[in-house]
């Protein structure tokens, strides 16, 4: 099994990476498809079917925005935030769209993307389908694809080849361990940690040095979004007036700094306040980072922000061992459950995001491998079940306070494994494999249809 952590941690934009991204990458994989079999030329129309939860939360996630972008030839880590709103506007206004071949074709924004509330389609619940046609209506290409989470796209033939190589071909790695315990078996064979087994794979692929600036790119991008959201203010769009909250608190907590009326728990608001910035960027439209996913994006991000503010002898040192042993467990987490809250509900998304987090922490702190284990179990245990209801299809409610709340779980978790010895009761396969079965049987109402929970349940002003 390898998913690189480049694969995991994507640089793109907001609010979602299974409806935003996903979609925007699929779009622009149809036109290099259509030009490769030299078609591109002879389009007229382009269709796009959005299926299952794009169909049901693909407006509050802007999923018709990003496939417009996709086919304006836009790639979610390159395309400006701030030019966004001129680009679909422009295609809206003037009734076309060029091509990212350089083609203008006539497009009806209204009309040719279109939202089939219908059952979803067999091979995910993210499921979207584009057609081309010549000038007399003749069918030139179409292809299916799904945004099976966290930014990843696949075709139907690459479905069972993605579950067990990733993205990437099939090559021999000297760690390729497939469950925990695999991964506990290697370490333990090799003396070596997880994050040096997890470096030594990537390495197959790339030079040390390249997956090392790689890294210090991811963690850049990161710790950019939450000091934009630091500073952010107004309104977040979409209709439901949610404030934002994040400059506000910190300069309450600056405020605090110094005094002795400070409480110990203030350290928690620290930590919310790094999720909430980040997720209330994502909300906004900003640029962030996948981690593994959009909707809990906030996670990763400000677990590592603690470590490095507010834990004695933190180092930048340590940033590569962070990231590179939670995209080993949210390796683990995709290859053999979700990350996608369309497919298994929050659980996979906030539930992977602590997780993760959860586990770099301890690693950086000083965990053995077991203890890192133990600290992914205890976070992704204590997210099972959780429902992916959000209120009027928007990463806004409760998606923005859940990354607080899982990235103190991941605090806290790593905290209880350190202060034991790397045994306990459920192996992280097992926590794993639950979530799993439990998105199974959960109703598709609560996995990102907007249909169930706190999305009906609360009125919208």
């Amino acid at each position: 099994m390898f998913l690189s952590v480049f694969d995991l941690f994507k640089i793109g934009v907001g609010p979602s990476s299974s409806h935003t991204v996903g979609p925007m990458v699929a779009a622009a994989r149809f036109l290099d498809d259509l030009y490769a079999a030299g078609t591109g030329d002879e389009t007229a129309r382009l269709v796009c079917r959005l299926h299952g939860s794009l169909a049901f939360t693909g407006k509050g996630h802007g999923t018709d925005t990003a496939v417009i972008l996709g086919l304006l030839g836009a790639r979610p880590n390159e395309v400006d935030p701030d030019a966004i709103d001129g680009l679909v506007e422009g295609v809206r206004s003037s009734g076309l769209l060029v091509m990212a071949g350089g083609r203008p074709v006539p497009f009806d924004t209204e009309k040719d993307i279109e939202f089939d509330y219908g059952p979803p389609l067999a091979g995910h619940a993210n499921g979207l389908r584009f057609a081309a046609y010549d000038e007399r209506g003749k069918e030139l290409l179409s292809r299916t694809y799904y945004s099976v989470g966290g930014g990843f796209v696949v075709e139907d033939d690459e479905l069972n080849n993605f579950a067990r190589n990733g993205l990437n071909e099939a090559v021999d790695m000297p760690h390729g361990f497939r469950t925990a315990e695999e991964m506990l078996v290697m370490g333990e064979a090799s003396g070596k940690s997880i994050a040096r087994m997890k470096l030594e794979n990537e390495c197959q692929r790339q030079p040390e040095a390249d997956v090392r600036a790689g890294l210090d790119t991811i963690w850049r991008a990161m710790n950019q979004c939450i000091e934009r959201g630091l500073v952010q203010e107004g309104t977040l769009p979409g209709g439901l007036k949610v404030k934002r909250r994040a400059k506000q608190l910190l300069a309450s907590l600056e405020a605090e700094r110094g005094l002795n009326m400070r409480l110990e728990h203030t350290i928690m608001d620290w930590i919310s306040l790094y999720a909430l910035a980040v997720n209330e960027e994502n909300a906004a439209g900003g640029r962030v980072v996948t981690a593994p996913t959009n909707g809990a994006a906030g996670i990763i991000p400000a677990t590592l922000r603690y470590y490095l503010e507010f834990c004695p002898g933190a180092s930048t040192e340590n940033l590569h061992k962070f990231l590179l042993t939670a995209a080993a467990i949210g390796g683990l987490i995709k290859t053999n459950a979700s990350i996608s809250g369309a497919e298994v509900g929050c659980q996979g998304e906030v539930g992977s995001a602590s997780s993760m987090a959860a586990a770099g922490l301890c690693a950086v702190l000083g965990g053995t491998n077991a203890q890192i284990e133990n600290a992914a179990e205890i976070a992704i245990e204590h997210h099972l079940g959780m429902t992916c209801d959000p209120v009027g299809g928007l990463v806004q409610v409760p998606c923005i306070e859940r990354n607080a709340m899982g990235a103190v779980k991941a605090v806290n978790a790593a905290s209880l494994a350190l202060r034991g010895d790397g045994t306990h009761f459920v192996p992280l396969d097992s926590a794993i494999e639950t979530m799993r079965q439990t998105g199974v049987d959960m109703l598709s109402k609560y996995k990102e249809t907007s249909e169930g929970g706190l999305a009906v349940n609360v009125t919208e002003c």
